[in-house]
């Protein structure tokens, strides 16, 4: 309930790292409460990552366990002004939110809540992302922390805490120091159902594609305008619809994945995530991306477009088109 209304989210345009400022509010208060519990050696370093440790209690030789949680929240939404609202012994009905009533959270789209009928659950207001990704694991974290400090009749080896920023941005362990932590083995807590575990995670990369159009005043625009937007559309609507993407794979199956579009006549930019638990894959993801466009060619001719595309994965010299 403290831990989401300090607003962490990441910023995927920033090369900073943390890439938010603000994410070091959160691990400050960390830090402290770290202090608190007993655990004298916790400290927040420049990057933006908390480090402690939880003593051993054991005498046997037993490997090092690190226990890692990020702060900061996803960019998609905001996470400034977050409202949480606890739900005591929820009894399964619809939880709709109040600054947007039009938000419902029920057992018939979430069947998982189901199987958490008596317990408290925790919900943001309805405006705002609630930022249980990955506060919710932070919180465990410290309430592992705070137990193992005040039951030493526990045996356990050394235990390493690390909170790190920027993990909804792929850079979460960017600047980890690996020596320093010095752990043999680690364990995130982040989403997912109660009791499960992953033993392994999906490759991805990132890619966004920018198209260039031709503006004109729309009185005097045939023969003259190109929309960007258009062409954008044109090439999202091509994007595979019965396979490699997510709302039509389960399990390991990769995806392309459209996560933004925005822009105007003149220039629209749609950005991707590709993702696999087969690296290679990736390539071939973007070569299906490159194909796609490469089809798309004749009518950016015909319109006298410009397309350029980043990252370098599709040559800007293979695919420009003159605007002349």
């Amino acid at each position: 309930m403290k831990y989401v209304q300090v607003d962490t989210q990441s910023d995927p345009a920033s090369s900073s790292q943390p890439s938010t400022e603000k994410q070091k509010n959160l691990s400050r208060i960390l830090v402290q409460e770290l202090i608190e519990i007993g655990i004298s050696d916790a400290e927040l370093d420049e990057y933006g990552y908390v480090y402690g440790t939880i003593p051993a209690t054991s005498k046997k030789n037993v490997p090092v366990l690190c226990f890692c949680s990020h702060v900061d929240t996803s960019p998609d939404s905001s996470g400034n002004g977050v409202k949480p609202i606890l739900h005591q012994n929820y009894t399964g009905k619809d939880l709709v939110l109040p600054d947007d009533p039009a938000v419902i959270i029920n057992t018939k789209n979430h069947p998982y809540l189901k199987e958490r009928i008596g317990d408290d659950i925790i919900t943001a207001s309805g405006k705002t992302l609630l930022g249980a990704d990955d506060k919710a694991g932070v919180a465990i974290i410290i309430d592992i922390a705070q137990y193992l400090i005040q039951h030493p009749e526990v045996q356990h080896g050394k235990i390493r805490i690390l909170f790190t920023p920027d993990e909804e941005i792929g850079r979460g362990v960017a600047k980890v120091d690996m020596k320093k932590l010095g752990a043999n083995y680690g364990y995130t807590l982040d989403g997912g159902e109660r009791a499960h575990l992953e033993g392994e995670t999906f490759s991805a990369d990132a890619v966004t594609i920018t198209f260039h159009g031709i503006s004109a005043h729309p009185g005097y625009a045939k023969n003259k305008m190109v929309s960007a937007i258009k062409i954008a559309a044109a090439f999202v609507d091509e994007l595979p619809k019965h396979e490699w993407s997510p709302e039509t794979t389960e399990g390991k199956q990769g995806f392309i994945h459209p996560v933004h579009i925005e822009g105007g006549i003149e220039k629209t930019t749609v950005q991707f995530i590709i993702r696999s638990f087969h690296t290679p894959d990736l390539a071939v993801y973007e070569e299906k991306l490159k194909a796609i466009i490469k089809g798309l060619l004749p009518v950016f001719l015909k319109r006298k477009a410009c397309l350029t595309t980043s990252p370098s994965f599709i040559s800007p010299k293979l695919y420009m088109v003159s605007k002349n």
